[in-house]
């Protein structure tokens, strides 16, 4: 198979693997299959394909949003990334809960995030360039952001010279989204 299951955390986040299939020119991979991903229960219905470019220690994140609400396959065509994904999902037993992953354009990873995940990474090479194909349009009016340096998610960023925009910098916390009840429930 092009696209192997490598893991499922928090009850949702599936991490795949993709295979390269190399010679003297380079190297050829299958990123979307979409017979293998509903295979592994991952919806293939993508409306909006986004490409982001970052500089190293650029935090992007944590971004999320409501409705409709929106997974996204998310993948590295250069550079490396830690991908941190928190549960939103209210009265999901992993609500507030964080995981992390290591996704570069040498390591092969697929990774895809359901609807109910606030969504963030940290550039971890010079440059980095993010695809990731969603489920839902961007609706600006229903999404939302949690602030990645939020101290009751204990994110590890690996550095403390992270780089954010004022939006990111001045975002809510996840306890301030919850009883403001900006999540859904």
């Amino acid at each position: 198979m092009s696209i192997e299951r490598e893991d499922v955390l928090l009850d949702g986040v599936v991490v795949l693997r993709v295979q390269r299939f190399t010679d003297e020119r380079g190297f050829f991979s299958e990123m979307i299959r979409t017979d293998i991903l509903e295979s592994y229960g991952i919806p293939t219905a993508f409306v909006q394909h986004n490409h982001s470019r970052s500089v190293q220690n650029v935090v992007r994140g944590l971004h999320g949003q409501l409705n409709p609400p929106m997974g996204k396959l998310i993948y590295v065509v250069r550079g490396s990334i830690k991908l941190v994904e928190v549960d939103i999902r209210q009265g999901s037993p992993t609500f507030g809960e964080h995981i992390s992953i290591d996704v570069s354009d040498n390591n092969g990873r697929l990774v895809w995030v359901p609807a109910g995940f606030a969504n963030g990474f940290r550039a971890t090479s010079d440059v980095v360039d993010v695809v990731y194909a969603c489920t839902a349009l961007w609706n600006p009016q229903t999404e939302f952001c949690v602030n990645s340096c939020d101290a009751d998610l204990g994110i590890d960023w690996g550095t403390a010279d992270i780089i954010r925009s004022a939006r990111d910098a001045a975002a809510p916390t996840l306890a301030e989204l919850t009883s403001a009840s900006v999540l859904l429930r």
